[in-house]
């Protein structure tokens, strides 16, 4: 560097020492992209179907990713705590570094900067001659130097400032995601009824039923027992026969009953249905095969509320309106051996 280069940075560096200079920051720890919560997907095991998936299974997946989050923002929380460390000690080190900057650029402001060659003509003798070599020489090491020791200094405090402020944004992902991870199990839960119900035994995902026709306003107005019931000689409002059909092409093919004379309730209004756990009759759960049925034919009618107009669900001793979820049921039957859907 010549000696004019280096008086100029010398003198340009003064005043701009607190100005930030661009850093690559480092990588810190986040949960990979692919990692998203989700308990309505498939498990994150790679080759599982995900139609075969059930929510406990996901939920599992859900957890794994919780506690992966939450791993990952206690780290941060220590990197973050060691980079705070670093960057007070490169500040004190910078702090130390900028008067000695500053009173090699003023005395350079006011003496001026002898050249090379005015400098060592004014020698008296060869040992004068050698000894001002030697001290140039001396003076223009220690001042590049000193400049190079300050820009390494402020690069290093802005460098970790980057890499905090990284670790900050990488801890607020990784919290947001612990929140997302909490959420989305606790309302996939809650809307089939919770552990209590299900205990996750019921497929993650249901088909999506086409959706019922709507009235002008977007609502589902009253309607009257005028379709011949596919299950019984009575009839059925033509909400309840949709719903009937979205059920049966979702796969859902044991015994059902849908109109039944008698009674205050929705059966001999054609508004609701009987879904069996078997082919015949109707029999308690006595068997996983048979439960399993149960919880995935109320997490369809559940999950596909809103599409086909259902107004309640009872599923083994508990009822469910879309407005306020599930409630222990204590009707004269317990609803162990079928699910009963109703239609607005």
């Amino acid at each position: 560097m010549s000696v004019r280069a280096r008086r100029w940075l010398t003198l340009a560096l003064a005043p701009l020492v607190a100005v930030s200079f661009l850093a690559a920051p480092a990588t810190p720890a986040s949960a990979d992209p692919d990692d998203s919560p989700s308990t309505s997907a498939e498990p994150d095991e790679k080759g599982d179907d995900k139609g075969d998936a059930t929510l406990d299974e996901v939920l599992e997946s859900s957890n794994r990713k919780y506690v992966q989050a939450k791993n990952l923002v206690a780290k941060s929380t220590t990197t973050q705590k060691a980079l705070g460390v670093k960057i007070t000690i490169a500040e004190a080190k910078r702090d130390v570094l900028i008067p000695e900057v500053n009173a090699i650029a003023a005395q350079q402001y006011r003496t001026g900067h002898l050249g090379t060659a005015s400098f060592l003509l004014g020698s008296s003798g060869s040992d004068d001659f050698l000894k001002k070599a030697v001290s140039l020489e001396e003076i223009n090491t220690l001042h590049d130097r000193k400049l190079r020791e300050l820009n390494a200094a402020i690069d290093e405090v802005e460098a970790t400032k980057a890499a905090l402020d990284s670790e900050v944004k990488a801890q607020k992902t990784n919290l947001t995601a612990m929140q997302k991870q909490k959420d989305a199990a606790d309302k996939a839960l809650k809307l089939i009824g919770g552990e209590g119900l299900t205990a996750g035994f019921v497929d993650a995902t249901s088909k999506v039923a086409a959706p019922a026709p709507r009235n002008s306003d977007g609502g589902f107005s009253a309607q009257k027992c005028t379709v011949k019931d596919p299950t019984t000689s009575g009839c059925i409002t033509a909400r309840t026969l949709h719903m009937y059909q979205e059920v049966k092409k979702a796969g859902f093919d044991n015994f059902v009953g849908c109109h039944r004379d008698g009674g205050p309730f929705e059966h001999p209004k054609g508004r609701a249905c009987d879904w069996s756990l078997q082919k015949s009759g109707f029999s308690e759960a006595h068997n996983a095969t048979m439960k399993k049925y149960g919880n995935d034919l109320m997490a369809f009618l559940v999950r596909n509320a809103d599409r086909l107009g259902i107004y309640y669900v009872i599923w083994y001793a508990q009822i469910w309106f879309p407005a306020t979820g599930w409630h222990a049921y204590h009707g004269v039957s317990n609803h162990k051996d079928h699910v009963h859907v109703s239609m607005l």
